[in-house]
């Protein structure tokens, strides 16, 4: 069985915490443990608010000493490339040499912490510090708390918290990309350009590198055998017992035999054991006598082309994008595989932010139609209320929504998607009993196979969210923070039979922004969309991910965060301040992309 508690060989990055000084004597006696303590209070509240991809909490390293001058600093740079720091925070008390204490590297995502108490001006070095930065073109995140504090306070106030996990959480997810790999399985699927897999964004922006296998490696594996035999049984036998078949769609004369299906069964099972050993090697393929391909190609995302070179002669991979992609499987729970349908990269990568943002499992859609209020009124006699009055997305995809998708975990009672850590047996349980199997239309995919069948539960807070590339300027972010949405059973019955009834529904209703040219109306949500899919994240989360897209450089040309949640490099406002959106292509155009 492949390892799967672990795939990150080289170890998770770390959080640097670097407290700063005054190096003159005196004042460097007399401030020294105030900063070291404050620095150990921000490394505590991020270790204990913030987890790995595998449960585990975030690591910091504090910086033995503290930081007065260059010797200090250089020892600390050396320190921190040795632990496999990722991301660093620098915390003052009061004032510093800035020239003589910054951390240079251009390709660590930065902080600075400086305390907001009068008797020493920890928010001065810090002004200085950031002022150096943006001279320099290094950008650095500002947190100031709001409220002037006494000396003697060792706690970390809530505002400053926050702005330290949201900075954290964005610098993690940086840090978790860089030198991973994206594995395009196949190429262009239907003409569909967000398949087109550009190896400088990857690079340049992502610091990921690219790998290719046509998909007749996978035919290959399977006609040889090339997977754990015994995970295999053991993965069918789960499917049979689990996986709950629904309805054939096709008429009869179109559809296939039982026999051919039962054969589709046990092919979709190994495609989905290849395709994840692609990504990551298996070294029980190595047992087998199989050594180079038990390597894997260090994926943390893959696409699958899929149709039509493989779909008008072998199953979907509906059943492998469905499963990789969710929280558990045969094995139990873990981290989800990020696998994109047709290959879309971009998608994959906005699966990716999503991913190391919150931990959870993401749901890959198209956007498929928006539903007025008036159109469902007409077609059901339904009047659209709450949330949902300003009328509905339809977000629907045949096989990669993750089975989490259904909202069948609970917290409190309510819908959720959680990391794979808090999931129970029981989660797992409804999530599968809330999932049929549909055969696959034969006018679409001729050589069969099932695609998921499910309904999102309502009321979940979600963000939607999507990586576009446009020539001219180059990769983009568009985001729209909103809720699930539950309607009558009668009326989606009604509006899902317009459509392909066979695939997972999650009915989208964004935030609407009175006066706000695209989230006045959500109808202008779907007209300035910039694809045909979309991914869903739990949370609203928005505000995290125009944070993660500010460190790599990739304007947010769409969204309805309110202001005061957005956090970005203190050089942007030198871009202009009554713009912020301007602004921030302004500013990423200026520094260009993270890794050159």
């Amino acid at each position: 069985m492949a390892d799967l508690k672990h795939r990150y060989a080289g170890g998770f990055p770390k959080i640097g915490i670097r407290p700063i000084i005054d190096r003159r004597k005196l004042v460097k006696a007399a401030t020294k443990d105030m900063t070291m303590e404050l620095a150990l209070a921000a490394a505590r509240a991020l270790s204990s608010e913030l987890n790995y991809p595998d449960g585990s909490p975030v690591e910091c390293v504090v910086n033995e000493t503290c930081i007065s001058g260059f010797r200090e600093a250089a020892e600390c740079s050396d320190r921190f490339a040795k632990e496999g720091v990722g991301l660093i925070v620098t915390v003052a008390s009061g004032w510093c040499y800035p020239l003589e204490t910054m951390e240079t590297n251009p390709l660590l995502p930065h902080a600075v912490w400086g305390f907001n108490g009068t008797e020493r001006p920890g928010a001065v070095y810090m002004g200085a510090l950031h002022a150096a930065h943006n001279q320099k073109g290094l950008p650095v995140y500002k947190i100031y708390g709001r409220h002037v504090q006494d000396m003697n306070e060792r706690e970390v106030p809530e505002d400053v918290r926050g702005k330290l996990l949201q900075f954290a959480r964005a610098g993690l997810a940086v840090a978790l990309l860089k030198g991973k790999s994206y594995l395009s399985i196949g190429s262009v699927s239907m003409g569909i350009a967000g398949c087109i897999v550009d190896d400088g964004f990857f690079q340049r922006y992502l610091g990921m590198k690219n790998a290719y296998v046509d998909m007749t490696e996978v035919t290959r594996r399977i006609d040889k055998g090339i997977y754990d035999r015994e995970e295999f049984e053991r993965a069918l036998a789960w499917v049979r017992e689990k996986c709950r078949v629904g309805p054939d769609p096709n008429p009869a004369d179109l559809a296939l035999s039982d026999e051919r299906k039962e054969r589709n069964w046990e092919t979709v099972v190994q495609m989905a054991l290849i395709a994840r050993d692609l990504m990551i090697g298996n070294p029980r393929l190595a047992a087998m006598g199989f050594e180079e391909e038990a390597y894997g190609y260090n994926a943390i995302a893959s696409g699958f082309q899929g149709q039509r070179e493989w779909t008008d002669h072998f199953p979907s991979a509906d059943f492998l994008e469905a499963v990789l992609n969710s929280s558990f499987d045969w094995n139990g729970t873990r981290e989800p595989y990020i696998v994109a349908t047709e290959n879309d990269n971009l998608n994959a990568v906005t699966m990716l932010f999503g991913h190391y943002l919150t931990n959870t499992a993401q749901i890959f859609a198209d956007v498929r139609t928006f539903w007025s209020p008036e159109a469902v009124e007409r077609v059901t006699g339904h009047r659209l209320e709450g949330a949902a009055a300003g009328g509905i997305l339809h977000l629907i995809n045949s096989g990669p929504a993750a089975l989490d998708g259904t909202g069948e975990q609970t917290r409190d009672g309510k819908p959720v998607l959680k990391p794979h850590w808090e999931i129970g047996e029981d989660e797992i349980e409804r999530c599968l009993a809330a999932t049929s199997w549909r055969p696959t239309y034969m006018d679409q995919f001729a050589g069969g196979g099932h695609s998921t069948d499910f309904l999102t539960r309502g009321g979940m807070p979600v963000t939607m969210a999507r990586i576009n590339l446009v020539e001219g300027v180059g990769p983009v972010l568009q985001l729209a923070e909103g809720y699930t949405v539950e309607l009558p059973p009668e009326v989606h019955a009604k509006l899902d039979e317009r459509t392909t009834p066979t695939w997972p529904t999650t009915w989208f209703a964004p935030k609407r922004v009175e006066g706000d040219p695209v989230f006045d109306d959500v109808y202008a949500v779907m007209e300035n969309w910039g694809s045909n899919h979309c991914v869903v994240s739990y949370g609203h989360i928005g505000a995290d991910l125009i944070t993660l897209a500010s460190m790599l450089r990739i304007p947010v040309n769409m969204h309805n965060v309110e202001t005061k949640r957005m956090f970005r490099p203190s050089a942007w406002s030198a871009f202009g301040t009554k713009d912020p959106e301007g602004a921030d292509y302004r500013a990423c155009a200026a520094y260009g992309p993270l890794y050159g």
